[in-house]
């Protein structure tokens, strides 16, 4: 395979256990967990998880290592050299600077770390090409950490940060909700894909389309209406799709009843993509299988996806 893409990876969900564990000895944290092995467990999405809320609270143990810049730094460092090692050759990782912001640290600086740490990890590893994706967060309280997110992006875009998105409990505060930020970005200029279509249905894409989205993250729930699938295919959406995370947050029933294959036959823009390496125990390669095993997806097809995820990307010159 010439090309090995992962455009949808959230940081915080693919750190190392025994960084988490270095870390918090480091930092004096006292962590709620007595052993590596229970780190990692913690870490770990549980095998009966019922909700897309139960498993973001996998993320509540690594970022409390967190909040400060040489974590931030060494932690996208360490990530990009698993990537790399994995074979991929371009990536964009995403983070939320503002859940780095408990200990002081503003967003800029959060996000001045993660971009030292690609940069030394494409330094060290100069076979893969990585982006940052600045993530805004879903809620009700949290307008000016958003707003600061967005001026964080614009101020940064093209030094190694390539677009903003928005993640969290989508079907507690809906996409449409957050249309004044997305207008914002929009009068910047900065590229944007948005988490919709996990945890809410077809109207959550909907708007994220309104907004300007080209891309959208996950996306499933288009299975629901066939007119939005047409429009997806016809207008060239790249969804980034992770068949093992929406079975484990319960987006799908069964990981054999993913709509992947029938979207991709319906001609609608698929990627293939791991969310979160440690948390869904997976990875770019793993999910490649999947689809082969259990989808029936054949070399030239999952090349296809590679074409796909490679135009799509954010990172073109």
């Amino acid at each position: 395979m010439e090309k090995l893409i992962e455009l949808h990876l959230h940081l915080d969900g693919s750190l190392r256990p025994e960084t988490v564990w270095e870390l918090a000895k480091e930092q004096g944290i006292q962590l709620p967990a007595k052993t590596l092995e229970d780190v990692q467990f913690q870490m770990e999405v549980p095998e009966n998880c019922k909700t897309l809320e139960e498993y973001l609270e996998r993320f509540d143990l690594p970022l409390m290592v967190l909040q400060q810049a040489p974590a931030l730094e060494r932690v996208t460092f360490e990530l990009i050299e698993d990537l790399a090692r994995e074979g991929v050759t371009y990536a964009e990782i995403r983070f939320a600077p503002q859940l780095s912001t408990n200990s002081g640290l503003t967003q800029n600086e959060a996000v001045e770390a993660a971009i030292q740490g690609a940069k030394r990890g494409m330094k060290a590893y100069p076979q893969i090409r990585v982006g940052l994706i600045l993530c805004c967060m879903r809620g009700d309280s949290n307008e000016a950490e958003n707003l600061q997110t967005v001026e964080a992006a614009r101020k940064y875009l093209g030094n190694v940060v390539c677009a903003v998105d928005i993640a969290g409990a989508e079907s507690l505060f809906p996409t449409k909700n957050f249309k004044n930020l997305f207008d914002l970005v929009r009068e910047y200029g900065i590229p944007m894909t948005i988490h919709a279509g996990e945890a809410a249905g077809p109207e959550s894409i909907r708007a994220a389309l309104s907004f300007g989205a080209k891309r959208i993250g996950h996306g499933v729930a288009c299975i629901k209406d066939p007119e939005l699938m047409k429009q997806l295919a016809e207008e060239k959406i790249l969804l980034e799709v992770c068949v093992t995370s929406n079975y484990q947050t319960k987006v799908v029933p069964s990981i054999n009843k993913h709509p992947i294959r029938q979207l991709f036959d319906a001609g609608v823009r698929v990627t293939v993509n791991s969310d979160n390496m440690t948390c869904s125990r997976t990875d770019v390669l793993k999910e490649i299988k999947v689809l082969k095993n259990l989808f029936g997806f054949t070399d030239e097809e999952i090349g296809t996806l590679q074409e796909y995820a490679w135009e799509g990307r954010f990172l073109k010159d």
